[in-house]
């Protein structure tokens, strides 16, 4: 007889399960997810701590290419918070406009430790105006639960493209190039103290890079001075439940980031 899906993961080793705190997930294996320990730090391994960031800050030309059609960029590099949401409220930059019910900036705390990174809106995002609010946004609240911090508090949500891609396909390179001073000026007013980059477009469109998020995890990378974790986005992970463990490290590793840079600025 056939292991049903929670032996097989018991199997690996995958447990215990993400909940969110104060509440009980309903028993659907797409939002509730098996999950490891915190593996052991390094140092009680005897191997080495964790490996210094590896730069990779894209030139301005790297990181605004021209546009194909001749228009001028997008310009908001003196932008506030209410400029910068009414120009994107308004942008013709591209053709995602066309279709979209409105644009979609972001939401969470402007003075975050967090911010995460996704794709772009999808149908239930351009209907609310807010990024994550489908069945991979409660796996996002999950996941942000499991590390006991929420959208909101300590945390901004942001994506790779602010209108809705037809048919919530991914972004296409041209889309997020589109998009990129948008997102580049939200980093820019956050500060955030760490970035975790959720699929493929969000990888391309901060870390200007398309090799395989696989190949990709678990290594330090920097964008303006901030560190920059890869992991695998929400919505794949409820189509492969088992690559949710590795999400999970990623997050570990993020936060480890996140506490050592922390460490000097703590009272002793």
């Amino acid at each position: 007889m056939g292991l049903s899906r929670e032996q097989m993961l018991v199997e690996m080793g995958i447990s215990p399960i993400w909940v969110t705190r104060d509440t009980v997930p309903p028993a659907d294996e797409r939002t509730a997810s098996p999950l490891p320990a915190e593996p052991e730090p390094p140092a009680a391994r005897g191997g080495a701590s964790t490996p210094s960031i590896v730069p990779v800050v894209p030139t301005v030309a790297e990181a605004v290419p021209a546009r194909a059609d001749g228009k001028a960029k997008v310009e908001v590099g003196n932008l506030d918070w209410p400029a910068l949401a009414r120009q994107v409220a308004e942008c013709r930059a591209c053709a995602l406009c066309e279709q979209r019910k409105q644009a979609v900036l972001g939401v969470g705390d402007t003075n975050p430790d967090w911010l995460f990174i996704g794709e772009g809106p999808g149908s239930e995002e351009d209907a609310k105006g807010e990024p994550f609010v489908g069945q991979a946004g409660k796996l996002l609240d999950n996941m942000l639960a499991a590390l006991d911090i929420a959208r909101g508090n300590r945390v901004y949500i942001a994506n790779a493209v602010k209108c809705r891609p037809p048919g919530n396909r991914t972004p296409e390179a041209a889309e997020i190039a589109a998009c990129w001073p948008y997102l580049e000026r939200q980093i820019a007013l956050l500060k955030p103290k760490v970035i975790v980059l959720l699929g493929k477009a969000a990888v391309h469109a901060v870390l200007r890079d398309d090799k395989p998020l696989g190949g990709m995890r678990g290594k330090p990378y920097e964008f303006a001075g901030i560190p920059v974790v890869v992991t695998y986005h929400p919505a794949y992970l409820l189509r492969n439940l088992p690559d949710k463990a590795k999400a999970w490290e990623d997050l570990l590793f993020a936060r480890r980031i996140l506490r050592e840079r922390a460490a000097p600025e703590l009272p002793f």
